[in-house]
């Protein structure tokens, strides 16, 4: 898989088998599926638009690449340069540079590019498309011909479900008592509870134990204590 040398780096749990898909079993079928046509998902933070972007590259293996736009790499617009060659581009954080000319122009040569080497383009934003600020109009209909789809929100379910298919990807075992006793004493937003689950891998590793409600209070009591 092409990934960019800045730091850049895909989660291994990122797969569409640890995808909770809840209300969006169309998007999940439509991003799995070989289609060609240039697609646009968006949804609020923590719906899941980054795990599916990386879930399509892990599937499409070295024939894809992911390229999240977070204005925070300092990338230039010039780094997108090179990726339409590739089978499959994912590119996230699409609305981070909404109003940036230099960078839709960029967006509009690679759009143009790939479609005359057939790459399947996939992009990610937080809304649609035509809900954008954009400064290229050129641009604006490209990204306006994209399929879209939008990302909705696990319920309580859902979460719960999440927890136990990221845990399972990681070798983990957790009953579902003690995934729902984390989402009642938690922060319920999913990458909140993606994170928690994080350091609890590692304490249970470390301890050589299940993942108990017991053994969670003791873990999270611990690192409470321990001076950051």
């Amino acid at each position: 898989m092409k990934q960019l040398a800045l730091g850049v780096k895909l989660r291994a749990d990122a797969v569409f088998e640890s995808f909770a898909p809840g209300a969006n079993a169309e998007i999940v079928a439509a991003l799995r599926a070989p289609r060609a046509n240039p697609v646009w998902i968006w949804g609020a933070h923590g719906s899941g638009k980054t795990h599916l972007l990386q879930a399509v590259c892990a599937a499409a293996a070295q024939k894809a690449a992911y390229f999240p736009l977070n204005r925070a790499l300092g990338l230039p617009p010039e780094a997108l340069s090179g990726f339409e060659t590739c089978a499959v581009l994912c590119v996230d954080d699409i609305d981070a540079v909404a109003g940036d000319l230099d960078w839709e122009r960029a967006l509009f040569r690679l759009f143009n590019a790939s479609a005359e080497l057939h790459t399947r383009l996939i992009f990610a934003a937080n809304a649609a498309p035509r809900s954008l600020a954009w400064a290229l109009e050129d641009w604006k209909s490209r990204a306006a011909a994209c399929v879209v789809y939008q990302l909705r929100e696990l319920d309580e379910a859902g979460r719960i479900e999440a927890l136990c298919l990221h845990a399972a990807q990681r070798g983990l075992q957790l009953p579902r008592e003690t995934a729902d006793f984390m989402l009642h004493r938690f922060p319920r937003d999913l990458p909140s509870l993606l994170g928690l689950l994080d350091t609890l891998d590692e304490e249970s590793l470390a301890a050589q134990r299940r993942l108990t409600i017991p053994f969670i209070r003791v873990a999270l009591e611990k690192s409470a204590k321990t001076p950051p």
